[in-house]
Order: C-alpha cells, then sequence, then structure tokens
C-alpha cells in the first residue's frame, strides 16, 4: 500500500519545504554510503502480495473496508481500490528451509483471508489482472479510503493539468482509451519480492535484477486480458506505465524518468545513485511534513521514494536496533496463479540473482542496458514465446535460455545459500515443468477462452477453482 498520510491538500510552502528536507536527508544518504553505517548483513527476504476480492459470480467486489475490519492482521493491508487488498509475509533469512517457510506463511494467511472472504459472501482471487474487470469498475467512488490515494489522484492530475491518462496497448489486439484518474492502477495486482542486500553488493545485485526482470516476467506471465481485449501476455506492464503517466517537460516524458519506469541505466558505484536521481528529477507528490519522526529514519526520503514505482526499486530500511540496511524490491511479476508457483517464481529470482550477481565479468559489461531494457518489454509481451539477447551477445528463445542456462544457474545459486536441497529441487523442477510445457498462467487463461468461448464471467470462475486446489498451473485443467 505505501505509507498512509494524514493529509490530502498542500501548499506551495509544503512543498519547498518538503524539497529541502529530502536535499537533506540524501545528503545524509550519501554520508552513510562513504561512512559505511548500513548493516552488513544479506541474504533477508520477504515479499508482498496483492489480491482481489470477487463475488461469487467472479465479479470485483467492492469489500475491503469490511473485509480487512474483520481479518483484522496488519500484515493485510488495503490497496489503491475497494476491491484489492494486499497480503505480506515475515522476512526470512534464505537458507535451510526458508523457503519452505515462506510457502506456509503465504498458504496459512491466504487459507485465513478466503475464510474471512466466504463470511461476506466472497473470495480472495490472485491473478495479474481481473477478466471481468470492466472500466465503469475503476471510478472514484472504488478508490480504498486512505489519505495516500487521493493526495496522489490529485497531484497527478495537478500536474497532468486535467488532462486524462491514455491508454494504448498493441498486442493481440489493440486498445485504445482515455481514462480521467489514477485508477487504471488498480487493474493491476502484483508479487513484489524483497531482498536485503550489503552495501558492497548492492549495486551488482541490482543491476542483476535489471537483467532478470525479462525471463521472471516471462515465467511469470498471468495478465493476458484486460477489459476484454487479449493483449501482451503481461499486460500488466504497459498498463502500470500508462496508467500513472505524467506530462509536462522533456524528462517527464523520457520513459527513463516516467514515475513507473525501467530506469536509463545500470547503477555504476551504489544505490545512492538511484535516491540522489529521486531527488533532482522527480517532483514531489506527497510532501507531508514528517519532521514529528526520528530524523535518523530519513522519513521524507523513504516516503518521496514511495511514490516513484521503478520495476525494480532500491528500499532503505532499518533493523531492530536502528542500523539502516539496503533492500531491492523486484517488482515485475503478477500476482497468482497458484501459491506453489508463487513461491516457485521467488525461488527462481533469489537463485539467479545471488549468481548473477557475483558473475565475472560483472553482467553489467556483458549485457547492454539498451538489451536489459528491451528484452524486458520482448518478454512482456511476448511471454516465453519471446526471444532476447543474452550475456553472450547471442539473441535466443526465452525458453531455450530458461531450460539450458537460467535454472541450473538458480539451482547452483540456492545450493550456494544452503538451501534444503528438496525445496530446490520441488520449486525448481516446478519452474522446469512450466517452461517446457508453456503453461503459464497468461497461457492457461488463453487456451481456455480458445476452448470455452469469450464467457470472462465463466473463466474467471474456472481460474478460482483451479486455484483453490493449490496444484501449479502447469497441471490444471483446461
Amino acid at each position: 500500500m505505501g505509507q498512509e498520510i494524514s493529509r490530502s491538500t498542500f501548499t506551495r510552502q509544503d512543498f519547498r519545504r518538503f524539497r529541502a528536507r529530502l536535499r537533506q536527508e540524501t545528503a545524509t544518504l550519501g554520508a552513510w554510503f562513504r561512512t559505511g553505517r548500513f548493516a552488513p548483513r544479506g541474504g533477508v527476504a520477504g515479499f508482498e502480495i496483492e489480491a482481489w476480492l470477487v463475488d461469487r459470480q467472479g465479479q470485483p467486489a467492492p469489500l475491503n473496508r469490511v473485509f480487512l475490519e474483520r481479518l483484522a492482521d496488519p500484515l493485510v493491508v488495503p490497496e489503491l481500490s475497494v476491491f484489492n487488498i494486499e497480503l505480506n509475509t515475515p522476512p526470512l533469512p534464505l537458507r535451510d528451509d526458508g523457503l519452505r517457510r515462506m510457502h506456509a506463511n503465504l498458504e496459512s494467511l491466504w487459507r485465513r483471508c478466503q475464510r474471512v472472504a466466504a463470511e461476506l459472501d466472497a473470495a480472495v482471487v490472485l491473478i495479474g489482472i481481473l477478466p471481468t474487470l470492466r472500466i465503469q469498475d475503476l471510478s472514484p467512488d472504488h478508490m480504498s479510503d486512505q489519505q495516500r490515494y487521493r493526495a496522489i489522484n490529485d497531484q497527478i492530475l495537478a500536474r497532468r493539468r486535467g488532462q486524462p491518462m491514455t491508454l494504448a496497448i498493441h498486442g493481440v489486439e489493440t486498445l485504445c482509451l482515455t481514462h480521467p484518474d489514477v485508477m487504471l492502477e488498480a487493474a493491476t495486482t502484483s508479487f513484489q519480492t524483497h531482498l536485503q542486500v550489503t552495501p558492497h553488493d548492492a549495486a551488482a545485485f541490482f543491476n542483476a535484477a535489471l537483467a532478470l526482470s525479462a525471463p521472471m516476467v516471462a515465467v511469470a506471465a498471468n495478465s493476458p486480458l484486460l477489459f476484454g481485449k487479449a493483449l501482451w501476455q503481461e499486460t500488466r506492464i504497459p498498463l502500470f506505465e500508462q496508467g500513472v503517466a505524467l506530462a509536462g517537460g522533456a524528462r517527464a516524458n523520457d520513459p527513463s524518468h516516467r514515475r513507473v519506469t525501467f530506469g536509463g541505466g545500470y547503477v555504476q558505484d551504489s544505490l545512492l545513485e538511484l535516491f540522489a536521481e529521486n531527488q533532482a528529477h522527480y517532483p514531489s507528490l506527497l510532501p507531508v511534513d514528517l519532521s514529528a519522526e526520528p530524523e535518523g529514519r530519513l522519513p521524507h526520503l523513504r516516503l518521496h521514494n514511495g511514490t516513484i514505482w521503478r520495476w525494480n526499486r532500491p528500499l532503505l530500511g532499518f533493523e531492530t536496533d536502528g542500523t539502516p540496511h539496503l533492500r531491492i524490491e523486484h517488482r515485475v511479476m503478477p500476482a497468482g496463479p497458484s501459491i506453489p508457483d508463487t513461491i516457485a517464481n521467488a525461488a527462481l529470482y533469489y537463485g539467479l540473482i545471488h549468481e548473477l550477481a557475483r558473475a565475472t565479468p560483472p553482467m553489467a559489461a556483458t549485457l547492454e542496458f539498451a538489451h536489459c531494457r528491451a528484452n524486458f518489454y520482448a518478454a512482456a509481451r511476448d511471454g516465453l514465446q519471446a526471444k532476447v539477447m543474452w550475456l553472450n551477445g547471442q539473441r535466443l528463445p526465452l525458453r531455450r535460455l530458461l531450460l539450458e542456462e537460467l535454472l541450473p544457474l538458480a539451482r547452483r545459486g540456492l545450493r550456494t545459500l544452503d538451501v534444503h536441497a528438496a525445496d530446490v529441487a520441488d520449486y525448481l523442477d516446478l519452474i522446469a515443468a512450466r517452461v517446457e510445457s508453456g503453461r503459464t498462467g497468461a497461457d492457461w487463461q488463453q487456451r481456455f477462452l480458445a476452448r470455452h468461448g469469450q464467457d470472462l464471467a465463466t473463466l474467471t470462475l474456472a481460474y478460482m477453482e483451479q486455484q483453490q486446489r493449490g496444484q501449479p498451473v502447469h497441471e490444471w485443467a483446461c
């Protein structure tokens, strides 16, 4: 959800004061990098996953307020729309049975959510874009009652001078429309992994996360439909980028400086470069006075960073004793299709990033950033059928890359982390079966419609039934 704020209207003085504090806190962060203030511990992982509330007909159910009141769990919070929620699990060390514990924690939380939803004659669904979602569902009346969301919407519209969002996605079909507010973002639900890294390794890990964005978005693809149109395998990507777009000056229209962005290049030395870019190039959207919070927690810098939705985002956090630490948030994957699939996706990512971050020569020296970025959008559009440029300078099918190179690397990475061998085999064998069959969540949805017709409610209900069974998507009946 992001940090809640106390109000949603601001003055020019608020913006001036916030900019000054942001400059000060960015300078403080720079001093922390120079003096080695960060916690030296890495290898701690966690995630958050967004979900839909739907009624018995598979339609969006605007129930998150009453649902959250009944559930009363701080690990489950509201999202932008009243038919979305976000599930969080505690961070765990990536070793021994860490993956299995993540699985158990998510499964337990999801089952509790399902029980509470059932009391409201509803259900919880993990899917990137809900097939039954209609454009009229994305109205301001369906925005969650949080000041943060109202303020972001108001500020983006103010900076756009009232101009509507323009959506133009060209895929299997073409969808072009305008929308008056940021509620288009509510159509996208994600699975976002977090990984704590040491300051020494942080730049290499971030660059590896960029390179891995293409294979991860393809293997996890689960958003092929929007408003009844077949578009990209992971339509969430262009939808999110265009749904909160800011118009204005040259930098604002530069893809590398949009609010939702893949970025403009690799990190050269440290993650400080990204926070400095945040301060220099991105106007504040939430100029809240947080001076009452502990100054040593850099509250204005962290709030500002939360309004820039990089597909790979640096995060600043704190240990229980107040020592700052660094995390990388990998945001490219959609929610779903099943909990085993979700943990398998996380296992693939964690194993791969630990190998690629330590590659010699450095990965950033062997894959041009332009190719890295182009790979990402090709993979989002074409899924496992995409062709990509890789470290050897060859253009090759993504499925082949995954099966022949990336899966063995991921196995090695997880073994190096001392993850239990049985868990490594279980989760990565699941990925291998998905890639070999080509049966991602997106593929299953498309095959279902081809076989049963274009009834989106029937598709959604069948998807929910399969998800409830807890089997990975490559085993789903169609």
